[in-house]
C-alpha cells in the first residue's frame, strides 16, 4: 500500500469516526494523515483541538493546524483560521487576516459551505473600513498555496 492510499484510508476512517462522535478514534486515525501533511486532516484535527473533541482544548494548537492546512489550500482550514483570527483564538485578533482567509475559503468551495463562509466573511467585513476590505481582497488575490506547508510558528496569544 502506498503512503497516499494509506493516508486516504486513514483520512476516511478518521472522518467517519468524527461524524459518529468517536473523537478518540478520529484523533488516532487523522493524526498519521496530518503528520504526512494531509491538509484536510490538519483542518479536522485543528477543529478537534479548538473545541476539545477527544483532545484537550488548545487554541494555539488548533491555530497551528489550521494554518498548515490553510497554507495548502484547504477551504475548511482556511475558514477556521479566519474565524480564529476573528475571535483571537490561538492567534492575535486580526480582522484583516480573518477577512483574507474567509474570502479564500469562500472562493475555493461551493454550495452551502460557500454560503456560510461568505456570511462569516461579511460579518468580519462589518468590522473593517472600505480601505481595509480592499486590502483584505488584495491579500487574498496575491495568496498562493504552499504545497510544502513550511514550519511556520504563529504568535501564540
Amino acid at each position: 500500500m502506498t503512503a497516499s492510499v494509506a493516508s486516504a484510508d486513514s483520512l476516511a476512517r478518521g472522518t467517519a469516526a468524527f461524524h459518529r462522535g468517536d473523537y478518540v478514534r478520529a484523533f488516532h486515525e487523522l493524526s498519521p494523515a496530518a503528520d504526512r501533511g494531509n491538509a484536510r486532516a490538519l483542518g479536522m484535527l485543528g477543529f478537534m483541538y479548538e473545541h476539545g473533541f477527544g483532545v484537550p482544548q488548545a487554541y494555539a494548537a488548533a491555530a497551528d493546524l489550521y494554518y498548515r492546512g490553510a497554507m495548502q489550500g484547504d477551504p475548511f482550514a482556511q475558514a477556521m483560521l479566519g474565524l480564529s483570527y476573528d475571535k483571537g483564538h490561538g492567534v492575535p485578533t486580526d480582522f484583516l487576516l480573518a477577512y483574507k482567509w474567509l474570502n479564500l475559503a469562500a472562493a475555493r468551495t461551493g454550495g452551502r459551505q460557500r454560503d456560510a463562509y461568505l456570511r462569516f466573511r461579511d460579518a468580519v467585513a462589518s468590522k473593517l473600513s472600505t480601505y481595509e476590505i480592499i486590502a483584505g481582497q488584495r491579500f487574498a488575490l496575491e495568496w498562493v498555496p504552499d504545497r510544502q506547508a513550511p514550519d511556520v510558528h504563529l504568535t501564540v496569544k
